[in-house]
C-alpha cells in the first residue's frame, strides 16, 4: 500500500510541477524579456503582474472555440492534445532525484527520442486538418526541421550512452558523480542545446510560424483553448529540453549535500530555461534554408565527429 501511496504522489508532484512550471513561464518570459529590452512587461493583473498567466486563461476560456467548417473537424480537435501528451509521458522517466521518478525504464532515453518524433504529428496534423494554405506551409516547414534536427539530437546522445554504458537516466546521472558529462561531452552538449532549440520551435528556430510571412504557421486557424494547448505545449517543450539537458549533461540532482537532489535539479533547470527565454531577445530568426544548411552541413559532422571521437576514447580506455 505505501509503495502505490508514494507512486501515486510521484506522478501528482511531477504533473503538478511541470503543469506549473509551463504556465509560470509565461509570466517569466514576459517579465525577463521586459527587463533584458528596457520595459515594463506585465505589472497590472496582480502584484508584478504574477496573476497575467490567469487573466491569459480566463481569456482563452471565453474565446469562441471556432472550428473552420472547410477542416477535418475530429483530426482539428484531436492535434492539440498530442503535443501535450507526448511531453507529459517524457517526464515519467525523468529523475528529478534519487528515487524520485515515476517509471524508471532501462530504455528511458529511447523513450524521449520516440515521444519527441511522436510530437511532430500535433504539428503537422493541426496544420493538415485546418485546411489552409499558411497552416500548411508551416506544418511542412516544422516537420522537416524537427525531423532534420532529430538526426542531430540522438547522434549528440550517443556519447553519453558509450560513457554511461546504459540508456537508463539514474543510471546516466549516477554515472556523473566524479564528472558531470558537460566537460567529456563539450560538443554533444552543444549540438543538443541547438537542436533543442530547433524541437521547441523556439526563436531564432520558430521558422513553422514566422508572422511576417505565414500569419502564425500551422496554427493559424486555431483559437480559444485549442491555441492555448499549443501555446502550453511549447512551454512544456522548452521546460523538458532544459530537465533533459540537466540529467545528460549536468548531473541532474547531484550537488553539495546541504540542498535535497530535487532542489538542485530545479535550480540547474531554472538556469537553462532562462537562457531559452533569454535567446529569445538575443538572436534574430534565419531564413528557412540557411537554418536547414546549419544543420546537416555543421550539426551533422560535429555531432559525427564527436561520436568517433568518444568511441575511439572508450575503446582506448578499455
Amino acid at each position: 500500500m505505501n509503495i502505490i501511496l508514494r507512486m501515486l504522489l510521484t506522478v501528482v508532484g511531477v504533473l503538478f510541477v511541470a503543469l506549473n512550471m509551463a504556465i509560470g513561464l509565461i509570466w517569466f518570459e514576459r517579465r525577463a524579456l521586459g527587463l533584458w529590452q528596457e520595459r515594463y512587461g506585465p505589472n497590472r493583473v496582480g502584484p508584478l503582474g504574477l496573476l497575467q498567466p490567469i487573466a491569459d486563461a480566463v481569456k482563452m476560456f471565453m474565446k469562441e472555440d471556432w472550428v473552420p467548417p472547410f477542416a477535418d473537424k475530429a483530426v482539428f480537435v484531436l492535434a492539440p492534445g498530442i503535443v501535450i501528451a507526448t511531453v507529459l509521458l517524457v517526464f515519467a522517466v525523468i529523475p528529478f532525484g534519487a528515487g524520485v521518478i515515476v517509471a524508471d525504464t532501462n530504455v528511458a532515453l529511447l523513450f524521449f527520442l520516440a515521444m519527441s518524433s511522436l510530437g511532430v504529428y500535433s504539428i503537422v496534423l493541426g496544420a493538415w486538418a485546418s485546411d489552409n494554405k499558411y497552416a500548411l506551409l508551416g506544418g511542412l516547414r516544422a516537420a522537416a526541421q524537427m525531423i532534420s534536427y532529430e538526426v542531430f539530437m540522438g547522434l549528440s546522445l550517443m556519447g553519453v550512452v558509450m560513457i554511461a554504458g546504459s540508456f537508463s537516466l539514474q543510471d546516466i546521472v549516477e554515472a556523473q558523480r566524479k564528472t558531470w558529462f558537460f566537460i567529456p561531452q563539450v560538443l554533444g552538449f552543444l549540438v543538443f542545446l541547438v537542436a533543442g532549440l530547433a524541437e521547441t520551435r523556439r526563436i531564432p528556430f520558430d521558422i513553422p510560424e514566422a508572422e511576417n510571412e505565414l500569419v502564425a504557421g500551422f496554427h493559424t486557424e486555431y483559437s480559444g483553448m485549442k491555441f492555448g494547448m499549443f501555446f502550453v505545449g511549447e512551454y512544456l517543450g522548452i521546460t523538458l529540453i532544459s530537465a533533459m539537458i540537466t540529467t545528460l549533461f549536468f548531473g541532474g540532482w547531484l550537488g553539495p549535500s546541504f540542498l535535497w537532489g530535487p532542489i538542485w535539479f530545479l535550480l540547474k533547470m531554472g538556469a537553462f530555461i532562462t537562457f531559452f527565454v533569454l535567446m529569445r531577445a538575443a538572436l534574430p530568426r534565419p531564413r528557412y534554408d540557411q537554418l536547414m544548411a546549419y544543420g546537416w552541413k555543421i550539426l551533422l559532422p560535429v555531432a559525427l565527429a564527436n561520436l568517433m571521437i568518444t568511441g575511439a576514447i572508450v575503446l582506448l580506455r578499455r
